[in-house]
């Protein structure tokens, strides 16, 4: 493998660098909600405390994660440890509904609910992070409370008819209306996160139950979500599994880039190489929490979505990975949202150590030096969320409900994990 271990070695120290000085130290130094309980999580450019009073069930579950990971990975000396838990209780004491069973989407930061739904899309993120949560810290509520979401979205949630997953329901379960209401959509997003979610689970329980359900997912993207052609990820279907124009839900998680309206340009044909890049590589990684050489069975899959990504996604003219583009292959949108950075960067060296080719490492370094260069607001220590194609910024906020520190974090540590690797393997 001709890759130059200076290189590899100098991309290594920037990255822990940066996880350390910067990134970790932005959010243990302003995140901590000691009044109310639980986590700040909206920023403005300079890291100042926005005062938007919410607090959703995705940027709490994912600061637990956060968190969690980094305590795990050996970063914190113990602080990680100690928000994790400070995040896990505010979710059980104040986000958990006594009632129905599950968490609730929205509170305000006085911990008061404010929109009581029970969406997957954050369900699947409390079962990620409160599995991560007692592999980080032994701490067994993260596991009881992340198995009692499973057995909610298995009874409420599973569609026995078509397969895979229903996504929006009332508080008491009961599906939400179709359209803009999304109790007739399923998505790609969401069937792709439950796989993180059933990895995580499994791996803290290993019971058979979240093995096969993790099976049960994959089968479900590979054969459903996935196009048959490109290998490309599908957002939106019906049901029955027909493709859907991409719509904006009215509980939005994460979507606020549609035109007005409601409706997605190019609705009918987008696929992301951020998405199908981060599938392949948790497809990767699922496959060895499986084990049982589970990885060459899915290595067609995992490879021809690294492919797609690395042809469609890079932009080698000025750094970092573009938005979208048809499935086919080309770009329809060339600015740079921060968790396409993030996600890229995982899965060109997760695809480099599987694969040994040059080419990925290529990609990788593309985007890291975007990153270091561009994306990153260092005086601050996170992410500008959203920048041209040149790379100047266009959203300026460091971080709220949609943009918080999963993407980054774990960006961060996955990394370092996969260059210490790369440089092991070189220096053999």
């Amino acid at each position: 493998m001709a890759i130059s271990a200076r290189k590899v070695s100098v991309c290594l120290e920037e990255c822990k660098k940066h996880l350390t000085a910067e990134l970790l130290s932005f959010w243990l130094n302003r995140c901590k909600d000691d009044q109310y309980g639980g986590f700040i999580t909206h920023f403005d450019k300079d890291g100042k405390d926005s005062g938007t009073d919410e607090k959703s069930l995705i940027s709490q579950t994912r600061t637990v994660y956060t968190m969690s990971a980094a305590h795990r990975a050996g970063y914190g000396d113990g602080k990680c440890a100690e928000y994790a838990k400070h995040g896990v209780d505010f979710l059980i004491g104040k986000m958990w509904d006594n009632d129905f069973g599950g968490f609730y989407w929205m509170l305000n930061r006085k911990g008061d609910v404010t929109i009581d739904k029970k969406i997957l899309y954050g369900l699947s993120f409390a079962i990620y992070s409160l599995s991560e949560y007692t592999m980080a810290t032994g701490d067994p509520r993260g596991q009881e409370y992340a198995e009692k979401v499973f057995d909610l979205v298995k009874k409420y949630a599973a569609d026995t008819m078509y397969g895979g997953y229903f996504e929006m329901f009332e508080r008491n379960w009961d599906l939400c209306g179709p359209g803009s209401q999304g109790g007739d959509r399923k998505t790609l997003d969401v069937h792709m996160h439950l796989v993180e979610a059933f990895t995580n689970l499994y791996e803290c329980t290993r019971k058979s139950v979240h093995r096969r359900t993790l099976l049960e997912d994959i089968d479900i993207l590979i054969k459903r979500i996935l196009h048959r052609k490109y290998g490309t990820g599908i957002p939106q279907f019906t049901p029955d599994w027909k493709v859907a124009p991409q719509i904006k839900f009215d509980v939005v998680w994460g979507w606020d880039r549609f035109a007005e309206g409601g409706k997605k340009a190019h609705a009918d044909d987008n696929t992301s190489a951020g998405h199908n890049v981060e599938f392949a590589w948790l497809l990767a990684h699922g496959t060895d929490i499986l084990g049982d050489g589970f990885f060459e069975q899915y290595k067609t899959v995992i490879k021809k979505s690294f492919d797609h990504g690395f042809k469609n996604g890079i932009d080698w003219e000025f750094g970092g990975v573009y938005v979208e583009g048809p499935h086919s292959g080309g770009v329809y949108d060339t600015e740079k949202e921060f968790w396409q950075q993030a996600e890229v960067m995982i899965g060109m060296l997760e695809a480099c150590l599987r694969f040994g080719s040059e080419k990925y490492w290529r990609a990788y370094e593309n985007v890291h030096r975007f990153v270091f260069d561009k994306m990153i607001n260092h005086p601050v220590g996170e992410w500008w969320p959203l920048l041209t194609r040149e790379g100047k910024p266009i959203w300026t906020h460091m971080s709220h409900s949609w943009k918080v520190n999963y993407h980054t974090v774990r960006c961060m540590i996955q990394s370092i994990k996969r260059l210490e690797k790369l440089l092991a393997k070189i220096q053999k």
